[in-house]
């Protein structure tokens, strides 16, 4: 059985200089490419259910998939609740058997978000569940705007919520498809002065490759979420599926292709944050 935390993860990619790479699923699919790449590679993996996931399939569902898999598993896989924005919902997905969950209060007043992520970490101790936080805004491409992340508030809200990792806001955007993101070092830099926690960065697929390699073996940055690059490799294969297969039918068959493209993209992903241990 490898269900693992955050902290199980993280505080090892501290000491070793890696970081560990958050991969957004949307089906079972991607989930089974993604715990593949992580076999391959032999390095741990965050399985991230967001919003969009939880709102195709309901969590009790997704909670069994993701134990299911890192059951079978011989590396660290984290089954991981991404961007939940109530109490509630981290409730749900703790009862789930989800091992870790993140509380996005980002757009709340830092008062209210640190209230409501201290509840969130009270809730998930007593299960052994660990916890990410969000301080600042990442806005989305073409989408809402971002708000950096004050190193102040970033100092407060670690000492006062008792998270296993924050998410910050330093030039990273959700949902770009090109890598053309300006990652403000001098901010991470300031930030990491006052916390203790590994970092975490949101809209990891806009970040140059170079940037995340030299982040991940150099900096405190040790989660990356990535999603929009993985989903556009999941897209590519299956268009290709469906030129190919044109008289299929079998849908099974049709998103076969889609599991080795994704696993391969995964593979990428999660050896270039590795690569300074390789």
């Amino acid at each position: 059985m490898t269900v693992a935390t955050l902290n199980d993860v993280l505080l090892p990619a501290i000491e070793g200089h890696y970081a560990v790479a958050g991969l957004v699923v949307l089906g079972w699919e991607d989930a089974r490419a993604f715990v593949e790449a992580a076999e391959e590679t032999g390095l741990p993996v965050i399985l991230q259910a967001g919003p969009g996931c939880r709102k195709y399939t309901p969590v009790p569902i997704l909670g069994k998939m993701f134990r299911h898999l890192a059951e079978q598993a011989s590396v660290p896989v984290v089954c991981h609740i991404d961007h939940a924005c109530t109490l509630e919902e981290c409730r749900v997905g703790i009862d789930s058997g989800f091992s870790s969950v993140m509380i996005d209060g980002s757009m709340l007043l830092l008062d209210e978000n640190i209230a409501l992520t201290s509840s969130v970490v009270e809730l998930a101790k007593a299960s052994k569940v660990s916890v990410e936080g969000e301080v600042g805004v990442v806005g989305y491409s073409n989408g809402s705007v971002s708000e950096h992340t004050l190193p102040a508030e970033a100092s407060r809200f670690e000492h006062e919520t008792g998270v296993d990792a924050l998410a910050i806001s330093i030039g990273n955007v959700h949902l770009q498809t090109d890598k053309v993101a300006d990652i403000d070092l001098s901010a991470l830099q300031a930030i990491e002065a006052v916390t203790r926690v590994p970092l975490v960065l949101h809209g990891g697929s806009g970040i140059p490759a170079a940037t995340r390699r030299n982040l991940a073996a150099t900096r405190r940055i040790k989660k990356f979420n990535i999603g929009t690059e993985l989903r556009m490799s999941f897209g590519q294969s299956l268009r290709a599926s469906l030129a190919d297969q044109s008289d299929e039918f079998d849908r099974i068959k049709l998103l076969q292709p889609t599991i080795s493209a994704s696993r391969l993209a995964a593979c990428v992903v999660m050896r270039e944050l590795y690569l300074p241990r390789i």
